[in-house]
């Protein structure tokens, strides 16, 4: 009896390789089936498409960017505005026809009362797009968060 080994002369060793004989067998089927379907994909197919009439669709208006600083001056679109304008502005904004969406950039440090007082203002001139935007401080870019008002 032999202690200590478990070859003996008659146990087949084990073979380490990888069998690579169905991966190229695949692999064959593949290319032929590529090979097969490629022309096909290039040809168009002739098909009679139904006529339909249709309006044109609506044009969206450019949003608005109405933006307010902490002090409570005003800027339309990058233009500076008077508050005793803004009331006059968001009614003639209001009457466009799609109305346009207003999105407010407030100052972080900006009070609460101009936000509102600028809101009350849109509200009452018959705007019902607004939304806010704001930066996100991960990626520093400009975020827009639309909140629609009934």
């Amino acid at each position: 009896m032999g202690f200590g080994s478990f070859e003996g002369e008659g146990v087949p060793k084990l073979n380490a390789e990888i069998n690579t004989t169905p991966l190229v067998d695949v692999m064959l089927v593949l290319l032929v089936v590529f090979i097969l379907t490629a022309p096909l994909l290039a040809q168009g197919i002739k098909v009679n498409l139904p006529q339909a009439q249709a309006a044109p669709l609506e044009a969206q208006p450019d949003p608005v960017q109405l933006g307010i600083q902490a002090d409570g001056s005003l800027f339309w679109n990058g233009q500076p505005l008077a508050a005793s304008a803004l009331q006059a502005t968001l009614e003639e904004a209001a009457r466009r026809q799609p109305q346009p969406e207003i999105r407010i950039q407030a100052d972080e440090t900006t009070p609460y009362r101009e936000l509102a007082r600028v809101m009350a203002a849109a509200q009452g001139a018959g705007l019902v797009k607004l939304g806010f935007v704001t930066e996100s401080s991960a990626t520093g870019r400009q975020d827009h968060e639309p909140a629609t008002s009934r």
